[in-house]
């Protein structure tokens, strides 16, 4: 079964708070909107903003939602910088674990990440000379698999989300990740966009290994400005690359269709990530989120 859930990121970037003179939703108001507008999970924003223990449950009791996931990156390259980050990983486990109680058919997948570098951060897309080298990918993938041991010690399924400037970002480095390890796989549609990969394609090569889904539309042409620019990611938010599924290049039709068919079983977040601005309307993040919700309906009723 497919649920539907949607994400902190669609109404402000909360790890980088919003632009002076914009006031984000708290996370009482923002499980209301979410609820609201026709999902039943929601992912985490940065671990804790949602609660943690008996008032995270019964806040996502209150809205009829279960915790999907949430977002948890560490310097996977770096096995120094690796070990020192692992007391904040296993707290955040330990949030995980605590909203798995809502629900325990569809537990959160802690969603891990690489940290990236200065450089990565900086290069949108990647480039020569930027991917690890052969000795980097080992330890990469020995600390990943420490990682994965400890969500599952945990009782929890990890999953792997590639994303922009990090050093899982282009399909090649998907490839490479997947041949290395055996963790599932988060296909996020956007980033695939912007790291130079196709989402349908993707959907169909690493099949076997997807156990989450994030799907967000984009426009190509600002991805593409952004990189050329050697812009970063908080430029990708600002201007705008996201947007309401069926206004961007994403080809929505075949990507659903693809994952109803393949009888795909677990959460498909809902992300359109944005860093809203003092132009906008107060209204806009409820109105897309409810627009992509109602979009979705033709596969997921």
């Amino acid at each position: 079964m497919i649920t539907l859930a949607n994400a902190p990121v669609s109404y402000g970037v909360f790890e980088l708070g919003g632009q002076e003179g914009v006031a984000l939703p708290g996370p009482e108001e923002l499980a209301g909107l979410i609820a609201a507008a026709g999902y039943t999970g929601i992912d985490s924003g940065p671990i804790g903003m949602l609660g943690r223990g008996d008032e995270l449950r019964e806040r996502l009791r209150r809205h009829g939602l279960a915790l999907a996931g949430g977002w948890a990156d560490l310097p996977f390259s770096d096995t120094e910088a690796f070990d020192a980050a692992l007391p904040g990983y296993q707290e955040a486990l330990a949030f995980f674990a605590e909203a798995a109680e809502v629900d325990l058919a569809r537990p959160p997948k802690p969603t891990l990440a690489d940290s990236g570098s200065p450089a990565r951060r900086a290069n949108p897309g990647g480039g020569d000379g930027l991917s690890l080298t052969p000795a980097q990918w080992d330890t990469f993938a020995a600390n990943l698999g420490r990682a994965v041991g400890l969500a599952s010690r945990a009782g929890l399924e990890a999953t792997f989300h590639h994303h922009a400037c990090t050093f899982v970002e282009t399909p090649q480095e998907i490839d490479e990740l997947l041949a290395r390890t055996d963790v599932g796989l988060t296909l996020d549609t956007g980033h695939l966009l912007l790291g130079g990969g196709d989402p349908l394609t993707g959907l169909e090569r690493w099949a076997a290994r997807i156990n989450h889904l994030h799907i967000k539309d984009a426009r190509r042409s600002v991805l593409d400005a952004v990189v050329a620019a050697r812009g970063g990611m908080r430029d990708v938010w600002t201007s705008r690359a996201f947007v309401p599924l069926g206004e961007g290049d994403l080809d929505l039709e075949g990507v659903m269709a693809w994952v109803v068919s393949s009888g795909y079983d677990g959460w498909l977040v809902v992300e359109q990530d944005v860093i809203p601005s003092t132009e906008d309307d107060a209204g806009r993040p409820q109105a897309d989120q409810v627009h992509n919700r109602e979009v979705l309906r033709r596969w997921i009723p």
